[in-house]
């Protein structure tokens, strides 16, 4: 090996590095749209089957058939949306209506039956609130800077949106889209193989999303019987809320009941504590609970089991793994991310034992 091959590889090994980089600098540059796309990717894995069942069944052209696929997705967001704008235009009056003084008065109340009823000392939540320096978000001068953030990131919101939808009309439009995009990774020979896997994660991954959407309604409708058994305000807008925090496995569904609790006991200021807040909070606790119980042990194990064909207890480990690598976005991703390696080992390592043995069900 003379000087000119050594020379020629270790620039060689220089270009490599320096494309690498060039290549994850695009990369962070380009991260919003990587996340339009993301998000697409999502909005037409869900949207799939109504698609395929507006072509088989009722028998519409590929463009109708995402077209009003689009409309109705739309539809319901815009239902979301709306269940929320009389909760904010009925708080925004009630909070032009409160009086400082017997609000203090109430939470001063509250927070003195608590203390006699547990024999705890006293809150100073006024020395609470110096000490975490609260009031400095209580800026006037940060007002304005505050409105023009408002104002831009509710435009970058439209952006999103927009791009999303445009992006998501195309993958739904030509199902082979993402794939025929992604096959350029792959190696000549391996490409049928490629193609069995992504179809085969696709498939899945679609399940996996219109079984969140159920999981959500149906804790939604758990959530709503309980609030408005025991009275609490906004019982319809907060059970939304609560299931859509079960979207983040185990975390998720503390957060949650948090919310509930703490807004079932601004919903009773005033009120005895020991004869009418705490009963009631005890109620709703326990009735919570039981929903998480039933969606942990029924939900859960039918609808995930089912549809990405892993056991329970798989699925469960996986989340623990990717929550421990990376926070809460891993126990969010972690299911889709957990069957897309599973579909790949499938496909490109599957003379390995241990290989066999976890994916035999797919």
């Amino acid at each position: 090996m003379n000087s000119k091959t050594i020379a020629y590889g270790i620039l060689r090994a220089l270009g490599v590095i320096v494309g690498i980089l060039i290549l994850l600098w695009f990369l962070y540059k380009i991260q919003s749209i990587l996340i339009y796309i993301a998000f697409a990717a999502v909005f037409s894995l869900m949207g799939r089957p109504l698609v395929l069942f507006l072509k088989r069944r009722l028998k519409f052209n590929n463009t109708l058939a995402v077209v009003f696929t689009l409309f109705i997705s739309i539809g319901l967001f815009m239902s979301l949306f709306l269940l929320f704008v009389p909760i904010i235009a009925e708080q925004g009056q009630l909070i032009g209506e409160i009086n400082i003084n017997e609000v203090g008065d109430d939470l001063d109340q509250l927070n003195q039956e608590i203390s006699d009823y547990f024999n705890i000392e006293k809150l100073n939540f006024v020395e609470l609130i110096k000490q975490t320096d609260l009031m400095e978000f209580f800026d006037l001068k940060a007002i304005p800077d505050t409105i023009n953030n408002f104002l831009s990131g509710f435009g970058a919101v439209l952006i999103g949106l927009f791009s999303v939808l445009f992006i998501s009309f195309f993958l739904l439009k030509d199902s082979k889209l993402l794939e025929t995009s992604l096959l350029v990774f792959a190696k000549k020979e391996d490409e049928t193989r490629f193609m069995t896997a992504f179809t085969k994660i696709k498939d899945l991954l679609s399940r996996y999303f219109v079984g969140l959407l159920l999981q959500v309604l149906i804790l939604f409708v758990l959530y709503t019987i309980l609030l408005l058994v025991f009275g609490v305000h906004n019982a319809v807008a907060l059970a939304l809320i609560a299931a859509i925090f079960n979207l983040i496995p185990y975390v998720g569904p503390l957060f949650g009941g948090a919310l509930v609790l703490i807004l079932a006991t601004t919903s009773n200021l005033g009120a005895d504590f020991q004869s009418v807040i705490l009963p009631k909070l005890c109620y709703i606790l326990i009735g919570y609970i039981i929903i998480q119980l039933i969606d942990n042990f029924l939900n859960q194990p039918l609808i995930f089991g089912n549809s990405v064909k892993s056991h329970p207890l798989e699925i469960f480990l996986a989340i623990l793994i990717f929550g421990a690598l990376f926070g809460i976005g891993g126990l969010i991703v972690a299911v889709p991310f957990y069957t897309a390696i599973k579909v790949i080992a499938k496909e490109f390592l599957s003379e390995y034992k241990i290989v066999k043995q976890l994916t035999k069900e797919l």
